[in-house]
């Protein structure tokens, strides 16, 4: 990747990529041995599962290298399952198509903006949309394997910092009910920032999208 794009020509680019770094494929294994054992150790008291979508509604920023994972499952849909892949694509289109006009950020290449005016305009942006990879038939995600890291850590206790930088445990509000902070504190579930931010690194861009723009060539 070409460190002297301007940024919005940087974000086409990015959002055009069909090909992860090696070592994601190391990062999502990480993950989904994480989510594994800390589903292990929460038992009953996490109540994620297929059908339960609340997760997959509102609009929530992703990085360069989610979307570029998110493009690669794209791709593979399309020479695996052209029918399913149609499918997303279409509700992709339909989502952009409701919620773009106000999209607080460049809406050619899907880059959201970064100046204040933006980050508050995105925090009432889309809230009650759902996901576009989501079947709302089914209430399963159609790029499961492809999914953001935000979607993957949801529902456990992860590391959080506030807007004072005081550290806290964060997870669904559907989950853990009745559990003592004890309980919730001995589920918690480790995310491997440092090899994300490693591979963001790698792809050299640093901007933030939505997923109905990278679920789109």
């Amino acid at each position: 990747m070409n460190p002297h794009l301007s940024p919005r020509r940087l974000a086409s680019a990015m959002l055009s990529l069909m090909h992860l770094p090696a070592r994601d494929a190391d990062l999502v294994q990480i993950m989904n041995a994480s989510l594994a054992d800390a589903a292990r150790r929460a038992g009953v008291f996490l109540a994620c599962g297929i059908g339960c979508t609340q997760c997959c509604h509102g609009a929530f920023a992703i990085n360069a290298l989610d979307a570029a994972r998110l493009r690669a499952g794209m791709a593979e849909l399309q020479a695996t399952n052209s029918a399913l892949f149609s499918e997303v694509a279409r509700r992709a289109r339909e989502w952009l198509r409701e919620h773009g006009a106000d999209f607080p950020g460049d809406r050619k290449t899907g880059a959201l903006g970064n100046s204040a005016e933006d980050r508050s305009r995105f925090q009432d942006f889309a809230n009650d949309a759902a996901c576009p990879a989501l079947d709302p038939a089914t209430g399963r995600c159609d790029v499961y394997a492809w999914r953001p890291m935000t979607c993957r850590v949801f529902g456990p206790p992860v590391r959080t910092m506030d807007d004072n930088d005081a550290e806290g445990l964060g997870h669904c509000e559907l989950c853990f009910i009745g559990a003592t902070p004890e309980q919730v504190a001995a589920c918690e579930m480790p995310v491997s920032h440092d090899l994300e931010t490693e591979l963001l690194h790698e792809i050299g861009a640093s901007f933030e999208t939505v997923v109905a723009f990278a679920l789109l060539p």
